[in-house]
């Protein structure tokens, strides 16, 4: 009798096909294509402009990032949309004095919602502040273009750029500026995009849209702290990034149990005190500290996950 009851309380249309792994798994298959060796257009044993000759030898890749970001801006801001003005960025419901309740995420919210109607994410950040009906998924396929962005840019800066100065650092040659030069294009298209603005220019810092100004934003200051890091454990040989360094090592076990087990006790418990931060802040140290745990002796045992 209940595994009738449980069957008919579940039903395929309640699933949902974006995701966290999902992209993941599409961005990095993206970049994995990206990353075929392209033929260099430029002599390597040119020495001049060395700090833009690492971009100049990728300039496909670039010019496929371009295009991708240039798709990404045409249908955010000329789509038609039912019932929305073109361009519209807000979240719907009550935001904008209540004007565009059904609009919610704009281009991104209408493409999601005509490819995969019911299989959507019903539960938004947006829903509970902006009391917003539509259904609208932060993974979804219009924002992924962006995600694929940010992740080539990462892929420049770590896998071309820094491993491209520890070898010529051994060999006494020349440093290249890439890492520096992205990082300041980064910040600079950030602050001329959102006009250094919390929420307002020309296109915000968006996370549920991952928003062109937000994953520039996160980019230059994830350069930043790769930056700060690659300096002090590779180079100096300050630290070696414990405890960091064991999640790091299973991220994907400490992800997936988090998302099983995060809501469960001893990981969390039914607050006390709803309206105060310092239960919530003791609850997510505390949680954090767990699953450190739990990737240290796993670390121990020498058992990782892989995908």
């Amino acid at each position: 009798m209940l595994c009738v009851l449980h069957c008919a309380l579940v039903s395929w249309s309640w699933l949902r096909i974006p995701g966290v792994l999902q992209r993941l798994g599409f961005t990095y298959f993206v970049l994995s294509l990206l990353s075929v060796q392209w033929k260099s257009l430029l002599n390597s044993s040119t020495s001049s402009i060395h700090s833009l000759r690492d971009i100049l030898l990728y300039w496909p890749q670039w010019l496929i990032i371009i295009l991708l970001e240039t798709l990404w801006l045409c249908l955010t801001f000329l789509m038609p949309v039912p019932n929305c003005p073109t361009g519209y960025l807000g979240a719907g419901g009550i935001g904008d004095n209540g004007l565009y309740p059904n609009c919610t995420g704009g281009a991104a919210g209408y493409i999601d919602r005509w490819m995969f109607g019911d299989n959507m994410y019903r539960y938004p950040t947006c829903k509970e502040m902006y009391r917003t009906t539509q259904p609208f998924d932060p993974e979804g396929v219009l924002s992924t273009i962006n995600s694929i962005v940010i992740g080539f840019l990462g892929m420049q800066v770590r896998s071309k750029f820094l491993l491209y100065d520890a070898v010529s650092g051994m060999s006494g040659t020349k440093k290249s500026l890439s890492p520096a030069f992205v990082f300041f294009c980064a910040a600079l298209i950030n602050a001329i995009l959102s006009k250094c603005t919390r929420d307002g220019g020309f296109i915000p810092v968006n996370k549920n849209l991952w928003s062109l100004s937000y994953i520039m934003c996160m980019g230059c200051l994830s350069f930043l702290l790769l930056g700060g890091m690659f300096f002090v454990v590779d180079i100096k040989g300050w630290w070696g990034g414990q405890p960091f360094i064991y999640p790091g090592m299973n991220s994907i076990f400490v992800y997936v149990g988090h998302s099983l087990l995060g809501f469960y006790f001893p990981f969390s418990w039914e607050m006390r005190f709803q309206q105060s931060h310092w239960e919530w802040l003791f609850q997510s140290l505390w949680g954090t500290a767990l699953w450190l745990l739990i990737a240290y002796l796993l670390y121990r045992k020498k058992f990782f996950l892989k995908i």
